[in-house]
């Protein structure tokens, strides 16, 4: 299992005025948006992203960061077998991930993903 990028999940009742504020102050580039999250990353370089949420359109729980891995599968088994707390289950969503959310051992959520072939 390989970590591909780690992504912070900032948290914002105005998901627009934040992409403004991105977009126009530091000249990030809207890379997703899905009206209730936007992914904003460097230009030229998309492995450096920030993300800004509303609530979370599946899940009750909002996480504080977003950690893409090559296998979520193999992630999520070693979470159940060290018995760590899973706040929402291992889930195919249809904007196009495989994730689940688990609570670290501070209390931070973590939204655990894969991108996932085809879209749903």
């Amino acid at each position: 299992m390989a970590v591909r990028r780690i992504v912070p999940d900032l948290h914002a009742a105005d998901v627009g005025s934040s992409r403004a504020f991105y977009v126009d102050v530091l000249g990030l580039d809207v890379a997703m948006d899905l009206g209730w999250i936007v992914t904003l990353a460097a230009p030229g370089d998309t492995s450096i992203q920030i993300s800004v949420m509303s609530d979370d359109a599946a899940s009750s729980v909002q996480p504080d960061v977003s950690i893409e891995v090559d296998d979520v599968d193999s992630v999520h088994a070693s979470v159940q077998r060290l018995g760590y707390d899973v706040v929402y289950p291992l889930t195919d969503e249809p904007w196009g991930v495989r994730r689940f959310f688990v609570r670290d051992p501070g209390g931070n959520v973590l939204n655990v993903l894969s991108h996932v072939a085809s879209v749903t």
